[in-house]
């Protein structure tokens, strides 16, 4: 089994839409989704990604599922200085590499900034919502890999948002989602590919082939967006950052 997971394209989070960018940006991304032998489309109800996901959908015909646990995972947590809600996946170095059990996947979620925050039964719905839809489709999480109950080459593909993302790969991966979170980065429309591994009958692991490809916009000329990348240097100033030309490896 194949599980492709795309990030929404370049975002206006002030209409929970896309930029003229973004359209841009889904619109290549549907010229290569189109060619793919899907399954089922999964989506987030939020309205980026639903918007990333309908160029591709309207060229195929198709619908996606709407599961609520592939929305955006905005659980706010208080500031340890401030004491202000803030977002659980955005710390400074000096402050989460300083947090023990931001690196042990068992215990993330009870790190004392993370305990002021609702995070742990967040995390234990999107963990239900993938475990659930996978059962569906023949593979059932029994500890930290999948039984086979009917093995398959089908490929899922889910338009949802960095965080989510993370969330989701985390749990499929056995990887404290503070650390991809933090270490990790997927630029708008990129596209993220999990393969079932399966080298003893009835026993399967979810391996990642591939994280936050944009071939599909490199091939066109379309540079990738910064959204969700911080400064490179501390010299960055957001004037800066709009100026700068980004690189391709």
């Amino acid at each position: 089994m194949n599980l492709i997971f795309i990030r929404h394209g370049d975002p206006d989070y002030s209409i929970d839409s896309l930029t003229e960018k973004g359209w841009r940006e889904a619109e290549l991304l549907s010229a290569r989704a189109t060619k793919w032998d899907v399954k089922e489309f999964y989506c987030s109800p939020l309205g980026r990604a639903k918007d990333t996901a309908s160029l591709t959908l309207n060229k195929l015909n198709r619908t996606a599922v709407i599961h609520d646990w592939l929305k955006e995972f905005f659980v706010p947590v208080k500031d340890p200085v401030t004491g202000t809600d803030r977002i659980a996946w955005d710390f400074m170095p000096g402050y989460w590499t300083r947090q023990p059990e931001f690196y042990h996947k068992d215990t993330w979620y009870n790190a004392p900034v993370m305990q002021t925050g609702n995070i742990e039964a967040e995390f234990d719905k999107v963990k239900e919502g993938i475990d659930t839809l996978l059962a569906e489709h023949g593979y059932e999480r029994t500890g930290n890999f999948y039984k086979v109950i009917q093995g398959n080459h089908d490929t899922l593909v889910f338009f949802c948002h960095l965080g989510a993302q993370f969330v989701i790969l985390s749990h499929l991966l056995g990887i404290p989602a503070p650390l991809l979170w933090q270490g990790c980065f997927v630029a708008p429309t990129s596209v993220t590919v999990l393969t079932s591994e399966e080298r003893v009958p009835g026993e399967a692991y979810f391996r990642l082939r591939t994280l936050g490809d944009t071939s599909h916009l490199y091939v066109a000329g379309e540079p990738y967006s910064r959204s969700g990348f911080f400064q490179e240097q501390f010299s960055d100033n957001a004037d800066t950052e709009q100026k700068i030309t980004i690189k391709s490896f």
